[in-house]
C-alpha cells in the first residue's frame, strides 16, 4: 500500500484484518494529530494512546523515530528507535506513542505467523528487516500473489523469526492490590517509598507484598521498580529529555547515581545508548 501521510485520503485505508493477504504492511510519512497509530501507521506528535484492543492478525510495529510502549495482560514493553515489538494474533494490547514517532506496521495472518514467537516480545530490527518493511509498505494493498511481493513477504517472516529479542520488558502483576501500587508508581515515578510504605498503603504486610510480587512477576519490589525506571528513562531520553531531567523525574539524588544504575543495567551510559540508537537510524 502507498505510504500514508497527513494528506492521504481516508478512502485509502482498509482494516488489515480484512485484507486477503498473509502479510500486509503500512508505512508512515508526515505529521498528524489524530490518534491513529495502528489504524493508519502514521507519524505522531506529542503523546498518543489507544485503548486496549485486539486484531485477528498478529502485528509487528517497527519504530524508526520516537518511542513506542505496549501493555498486554502480564507485561509492559518499551520499544526504542530502531527496535520493534511483535504482538501475536488476538492479543489484547494497548499502544502508546511518545514524541514524534515514525513507524512501520506489518500485519500477519495466524497461518503465516505459526513460526513466530507465541508471546509478545520486542525484537532488534536488523538492517535487512527494516528495509524489507519499508519496501513492502510501498506495495499495493492487494499485491499480486506468487510474485516478487510474496517472496519479500516470506523474507519478512524469516527475519522476524530469527531476530534477537530485546530486554526492555516489565512483568505486570494482576493482583488488584499490586496493580494499585503499580498504577500509583506509574503516576509518580519519583516516589521513593519503601516496600513497607507501599504495603501499608494497600493494606498488605511487607512480607505478603514481597511474596505476591515475586509470584506474579518473578522480581523483588526493588528490582521491579528499577526495571520500570530504566524503561521510563529510555522512553524519556528518546523523547529528548536531558539526563539530569530524567534523574530528577525518577527521584534519584543525582544524575551520577542514575547513570550508574543505567550503565549496570544496559552496559553503557545513557548518552552512549541513545547515540548508538541515532547512529543506527
Amino acid at each position: 500500500m502507498p505510504v500514508l501521510n497527513e494528506f492521504s485520503d481516508a478512502g485509502e485505508w482498509m482494516d488489515p484484518d480484512l485484507v486477503p493477504r498473509p502479510v500486509v504492511s503500512f508505512g508512515a510519512s508526515g505529521t498528524v494529530t489524530a490518534s491513529v497509530l495502528e489504524e493508519q501507521a502514521r507519524f505522531y506528535s506529542d503523546r498518543k494512546e489507544m485503548d486496549f484492543h485486539r486484531h485477528r492478525k498478529g502485528q509487528l510495529l517497527l519504530a524508526l523515530r520516537g518511542i513506542l510502549s505496549c501493555e498486554v495482560q502480564g507485561g509492559f514493553w518499551i520499544v526504542p528507535p530502531q527496535s520493534a515489538i511483535w504482538i501475536p494474533c488476538e492479543t489484547l494490547h494497548k499502544i502508546t506513542a511518545a514524541g514524534t514517532v515514525e513507524c512501520y506496521v506489518v500485519f500477519i495472518t495466524p497461518e503465516a505467523a505459526s513460526t513466530l514467537p507465541p508471546a509478545c516480545c520486542t525484537v532488534v530490527a536488523t538492517p535487512l528487516l527494516r528495509e524489507l518493511l519499508i519496501r513492502s509498505a510501498s506495495f499495493p494493498l492487494l499485491y499480486p500473489e506468487g510474485g516478487m511481493e510474496s517472496h519479500l513477504a516470506t523474507l519478512i517472516l524469516d527475519e522476524i523469526a530469527m531476530a534477537p529479542t530485546g530486554n526492555l520488558h516489565l512483568p505486570m502483576p494482576t493482583d488488584a492490590r499490586l496493580r494499585k501500587i503499580v498504577d500509583l508508581i506509574m503516576e509518580n515515578p519519583a516516589d521513593r517509598g519503601t516496600t513497607q510504605t507501599w504495603a501499608r498503603r494497600v493494606g498488605l504486610s511487607e512480607r505478603t507484598l514481597a511474596r505476591l510480587l515475586t509470584q506474579e512477576t518473578g522480581m523483588s519490589f526493588g528490582r521491579w521498580r528499577q526495571q520500570f525506571h530504566l524503561m521510563l528513562a529510555v522512553k524519556w531520553l528518546g523523547s529528548g529529555s536531558a539526563v539530569q531531567q530524567v534523574a530528577d523525574d525518577l527521584g534519584y539524588e543525582s544524575a551520577g547515581s542514575f547513570v550508574t544504575m543505567f550503565r549496570k543495567a544496559l552496559g553503557t551510559s545513557p548518552a552512549r545508548y541513545m547515540a548508538q540508537r541515532k547512529r543506527s537510524s
